[in-house]
């Protein structure tokens, strides 16, 4: 009964919104809320911002995008900022058909997807409402029925400019329906809808010999020729066409490029004029956002033919590259696994994680500088510190490669090699080593992969392999620490307390004897070690930790085991270093006495309590890094 009462609310919700009247009300809604009147483009901008607009890092993040595309901020920043919001202020830019160009499966139609079901959404809402002449099957902005010779004066007292001339049919409907009192014309608010065809069209070419221009303009009812007595009747065309219908809203074009030339003429005076010819009537004036979608080859293709210049000119390209952080690529894997029906399977911990790994490496392209590899660079991208190089650098490193993202493995090759893995394993859980083992058997299943890429591949899982067998050790070691924060707090305590008697050249006092003695040098740089510290770089490491010290304690704030990440780094590899030979042990004995056997299954139940393993990928864990701490 829920779901039927949520149908039920949804009707009554819709009922609600319903509203009728004349021209002259409709005027007083457009006095009090201008935005009813914006341009399809302004709407779309409008949709976007409203949802909310994060700053991180300097960049901005349009949470409307937030939980459908994942990696693609810079993408969808240059999308908005260069596209829809001059587009949304009337400038040039809306004259051009928005083609989003990338690899198969970037997210190139789910991002038209979305901006179809957002308007659909955005409609339901008051500052997305939509008014149209009542009974026009085009939709046709209530502004067209002001006279030219007044636009100015409308301007003037409303601030809104009009575009567009009154359609053929709702020009004898005003003269024969309503005697020419524009007044009097009946206005009605309608909301978008793809399923209806109202404010949004999708159009799909097929068969070049069997297409009709009459899918994209509409076409003469020959059926009422008859009764209106001429086929330039506005009465006796069905204004039905993609074009019409997506009319205040958008319209998707599926394979544009693939077209046959005279279905890209009608978007030639379309996107220039604001207008496209239909019958044999004058120009038809239409508003709304066309948005297109193809791959890098194709577009290529289609510039390099001459004939098509004219439409390139009209045509504004936005690159959809693929991800290139590791962490976005693992929610991609994530939400396309909760979106099928093997959502149901353990996956291990860092199992997405491992593969996103391999995806990314296959999409970089080599640094041209010597000192960086490939590992670096994607640690870089995914927002890691790595030694010795900042922000600076990740930005110069992504302005080598204009085309960086446009070409590696797509997520729905890895996809169909987890749920090859879930198939074959035939069991409900499964970890990174049979997701790489997949990932290595399906390159030779792929059509477009060549020898030689192949080869390169190979190297990237194996480098994948090497990133797991490092989370691996740390993930059990970790785990067999008991009361693992309270060692680290302690550890780092005590390092706190040396460096501050270092720094300060003082003394520290025994705990048991009360005498004063040295610092522990010995123990500082068993720590430092850990993150590579120099003899030489001790100091001034030290000196820092000192400085974060005082500026938190200037704040208020309490310096504890997360406030800097190198030193807790250096405090967790310490630790590991010192049970490294306690796991080694525990792990490895194929016959393990009570004392072992307990700590074995106190590492599972922490495993499974706070890092997410079942009990399956747990002992599987274990058993792995027991061999690799034995080799």
């Amino acid at each position: 009964m829920d779901i039927l009462k949520k149908i039920e609310m949804f009707r009554h919700e819709e009922e609600k919104l319903k509203w009728e009247g004349t021209f002259g009300e409709y005027l007083e809604i457009v006095k009090e809320k201008p935005w009813v009147a914006q341009s399809a483009h302004s709407r779309v901008y409008n949709m976007i911002k409203d949802a909310g607009v994060e700053d991180v890092k300097g960049q901005k993040r349009y949470k409307f995008f937030s939980n459908q595309l994942f990696g693609l901020e810079e993408a969808l920043e240059r999308l908005v900022e260069e596209y829809f919001h001059p587009a949304a202020k009337r400038l040039d830019v809306r004259k051009r058909i928005l083609l989003l160009m990338g690899p198969v499966s970037g997210g190139k139609s789910t991002l038209v997807t979305m901006l179809k079901r957002g308007l659909e959404a955005y409609s339901h809402h008051e500052k997305g409402a939509v008014y149209a002449i009542k009974g026009c099957p085009m939709h046709e902005d209530p502004l067209h029925l002001i006279p030219h010779h007044l636009r100015k004066d409308f301007y003037d007292e409303y601030g809104i400019r009009i575009e567009g001339n009154l359609s053929p049919l709702n020009s004898m409907r005003l003269e024969q329906e309503y005697g020419g009192r524009i007044e009097d014309v009946l206005i009605e608010r309608i909301i978008f809808s793809e399923d209806r065809r109202v404010g949004i069209g999708t159009f799909s070419p097929s068969d070049p010999k069997s297409q009709d221009i009459a899918d994209l303009t509409g076409s003469i009812d020959f059926s009422t020729i008859a009764e209106y007595g001429s086929e330039s009747d506005p009465r006796a065309y069905r204004f039905d066409g993609e074009l019409n219908k997506a009319n205040r809203g958008m319209m998707e074009f599926q394979e544009m490029l693939k077209c046959d030339e005279k279905f890209l003429w009608h978007l030639l005076s379309l996107t220039q004029e604001g207008n496209f010819k239909a019958g044999r009537f004058a120009l038809i004036s239409a508003d709304e956002l066309i948005v297109a979608h193809t791959n890098e080859t194709e577009y290529r293709s289609f510039i390099s033919n001459k004939k098509n210049e004219a439409l390139h000119s009209r045509i504004i390209v936005m690159p959809i590259p693929y991800n290139l952080k590791v962490t976005q690529e693992e929610k991609i894997y994530d939400k396309m696994i909760r979106e099928s029906d093997v959502a149901d399977v353990h996956i291990a911990p860092h199992t997405l994680r491992v593969a996103a790994m391999f995806t990314i490496l296959t999409r970089l392209k080599e640094p041209k500088k010597g000192d960086i590899d490939l590992v670096k660079k994607m640690r870089l991208y995914d927002g890691e510190n790595v030694e010795g190089y900042n922000r600076a650098d990740v930005e110069e490193l992504k302005k080598e490669y204009a085309d960086e993202g446009m070409s590696g493995i797509d997520p729905r090759y890895v996809i169909n090699r987890i749920s090859s893995t879930i198939i074959r394993k035939e069991i409900s859980s499964i970890n990174a080593l049979d997701v790489l083992r997949s990932l290595k058997e399906g390159l030779d299943q792929h059509p477009s992969i060549t020898p030689e890429l192949k080869e390169r591949y190979l190297n990237f899982i194996s480098l994948a392999r090497k990133e797991y067998d490092d989370i691996a050790k740390k993930e059990v070691q970790k785990a067999f620490v008991y009361s693992y924060e309270e060692s680290a707090k302690t550890l780092m305590d005590n390092y706190l307390d040396n460096v501050e008697a270092y720094c300060n050249k003082s003394k520290l006092r025994d705990p048991l004897t009360g005498e004063e003695i040295n610092p522990d040098e010995k123990l500082m740089r068993s720590i430092e070690e850990q993150i590579g510290i120099s003899e030489n770089a001790k100091k001034a490491f030290r000196e820092e930790i000192l400085i974060r010290i005082s500026a938190y304690a200037r704040k208020g704030k309490r310096f504890d085991y997360n406030s800097h990440d190198r030193l807790r780094e250096a405090i967790q590899k310490k630790l590991f270093a010192d049970l490294k030979d306690v796991v080694k042990i525990t792990t490895s004995t194929k016959t393990p006495d009570e004392q072992q056997l307990k700590k074995v299954n106190e590492v599972v139940a922490r495993l499974i309590d706070e890092h997410g393993y079942n009990s399956t990928s747990a002992n599987e864990l274990l058993r792995y890094v027991g061999s690799l701490l034995n080799r």
